[in-house]
Order: structure tokens, then C-alpha cells, then sequence
């Protein structure tokens, strides 16, 4: 069973999770869904003599419905939805506050949200079991880094930061339609390319913060601020980043969907959660500084 490139999932808390979860039971044949009362009005543990039922009361037992996810404590799609959603409510919650309290205070909240966003996706990356709470503040803590980091690009290129999430939505809403379609899956090649690209932009990545804090190179954006044949290098690299960021979503849909078949328990759903919202922060950052660049080059 593969799972894909985000690191919430291919964690191994979540893989033993989905790979672990004990088959989602169904009724015996010829007795009552689990988890369901006796309608017949027998005491519970007793049932009438297999003769003395009427031809009525064996039919409606044949075709009651067997317990679903929800009944059993298994992972469903509306869970993920539900959750992430939240996730991605706190996040709105958090930029909001350091998009409207002052200036010196939104620099300072945006560093608390770096800093404190970065420990808890490695808490809850790491935790045997999610918790809610602790998902919910790493949401939080992100809305503060994106706030501030979008008040100040905004005031460098104004209107970047809505223009930023229409690109997110629209970038999420294509990616999702084309993964429920079947016209994208999440493919094993699809993966190791996936993989191979992501340590690539990682290296570029820290190799242009090296350059940018020593000083190397006199644009803010480093390496990306290059131009070749008129186009800025930033605009490419950001290009193939907000690929990168919908092929992860993709893989990120794979896995959720992994979890629900396999019966995952539904506390993971919050797992789930995390794992999308990680996603989703990148993406809108590697499409703020896109625009950004791009807005600075005209």
C-alpha cells in the first residue's frame, strides 16, 4: 500500500493506522446488524426460535443494513471534510488578527507563528495519537505567520495576498475535480517523480537562503531574482513549486482515500486534517511569493 509524498502521511503513525485497521465487521448472516436493537421485542442476548419467526420478520432481518463507518468508529470522507475545514477556519482566525492589530505587533506575531508553527507540525507529525487541540493551535499559529507575511508583500505589491487565495482555491478546486474524475491518480511513477522534485526544490531552497543571509547575492529574493531571457528565475522555480504543491495534494487525497477503505479509526480524521492544511499552507505561500516576484519584476 503506497502512500504519498506529504510527511503527515508517509508518518508511521498513520500508515500503521490504515495498514492495522481490523476489517469493518458486517452482520452474520442471518442476525442483526452489529451495534443494532433487537426490533422484534425479544430481550437483548435472546432471540425467537428460528422456526417461530414469521416469513415478515426474516425478511426486514435479512435486509437491515449492516453498521457503517460512523457506527463502527471509522474514518469517513465527512470527517476529513469537517475537520479540515476547522483546521483552515483557525487559520483564517489567525491571519486576521495580525492583518488588523499594528504594524510592530503583526511582525512580532508573525515570528511566534514561524517559529511555534514549525514545532508543532513536528509534534504532530510525530504524536502516536492526534490531538485535536494541538492540530488546531499549529493552525492557528500558521494564520499568524501567513497574516504577517502577507501584510508585508501586500504592502510591497498591493492586492497580491487575495489574488493568493483565489490561486488556492483555484488551484485546489481544479486538483480535487481532476483526482474525483480519475483523470489524475496517484501513480507510483507519479510518486517517485514527485519525491525526486521535492529534494531538488529543497536544496534550491536552502542553497538561495545561504546565499541571501550572507549576503552573496544583493536581491531579496536571492537566486530567484535572476532573470533569464527577460522571465525572473523566481517565477519558473515558483511555477514548478506550485506544481509540486498540487501533485502533493494529490497524493494527499490518495491517502485519505486508502484510509477511509481500509477502515482507518476515525480519530485520524484529524490526521487527515493536518495533513491537508500543511499542504495547503504551502501552496498558498509558494503562490504569494510567486505573484510577489512577478509583481516586482513590472
Amino acid at each position: 500500500m503506497a502512500f504519498g509524498g506529504n510527511p503527515v502521511f508517509r508518518g508511521k503513525n498513520f500508515r500503521s493506522a490504515v495498514t492495522t485497521a481490523p476489517p469493518v465487521p458486517h452482520a452474520p448472516y442471518g442476525q442483526q446488524p452489529y451495534g443494532q436493537q433487537n426490533p422484534y421485542g425479544q430481550p437483548y442476548g435472546q432471540q425467537a426460535p428460528y422456526g417461530q419467526m414469521s416469513p415478515e420478520q426474516l425478511d426486514q432481518m435479512y435486509k437491515a443494513p449492516s453498521a457503517g463507518p460512523v457506527e463502527t468508529g471509522r474514518m469517513t470522507y465527512d470527517d476529513v471534510i469537517m475537520k479540515t475545514l476547522a483546521c483552515l477556519g483557525f487559520v483564517v482566525v489567525g491571519a486576521a488578527v495580525t492583518l488588523f492589530v499594528p504594524a510592530g505587533a503583526a511582525m512580532g506575531l508573525m515570528v511566534l507563528g514561524a517559529i511555534g508553527g514549525f514545532v508543532l507540525a513536528l509534534v504532530n507529525s510525530f504524536k502516536r495519537e492526534p490531538v485535536a487541540g494541538l492540530i488546531l493551535a499549529y493552525a492557528a499559529l500558521e494564520g499568524l505567520f501567513l497574516g504577517g507575511i502577507t501584510r508585508v508583500i501586500d504592502s510591497i505589491a498591493p492586492g497580491v495576498g487575495f489574488q493568493a487565495v483565489l490561486g488556492t482555491v483555484a488551484v485546489a478546486g481544479v486538483t480535487l475535480a481532476l483526482y474525483k474524475s480519475g483523470k489524475v491518480r496517484a501513480t507510483p511513477g507519479l510518486m517517485k517523480f514527485f519525491l525526486i522534485a521535492i529534494v531538488g526544490y529543497l536544496a534550491f531552497s536552502l542553497i538561495n537562503l545561504g546565499l541571501v543571509m550572507f549576503g552573496v547575492v544583493s536581491s531579496p529574493w536571492g537566486l530567484r531574482g535572476i532573470t533569464i531571457m527577460g522571465i525572473p528565475l523566481g517565477v519558473i522555480v515558483g511555477l514548478i513549486a506550485v506544481v509540486l504543491a498540487a501533485i502533493s495534494l494529490i497524493l494527499d487525497f490518495n491517502s485519505i482515500e486508502q484510509g477511509v477503505r481500509a477502515g482507518a479509526p476515525r480519530r485520524f480524521a484529524w490526521t487527515a486534517a493536518f495533513g491537508l492544511t500543511v499542504t495547503l499552507v504551502w501552496l498558498y505561500t509558494e503562490i504569494l511569493r510567486l505573484l510577489a516576484i512577478f509583481n516586482s519584476n513590472d
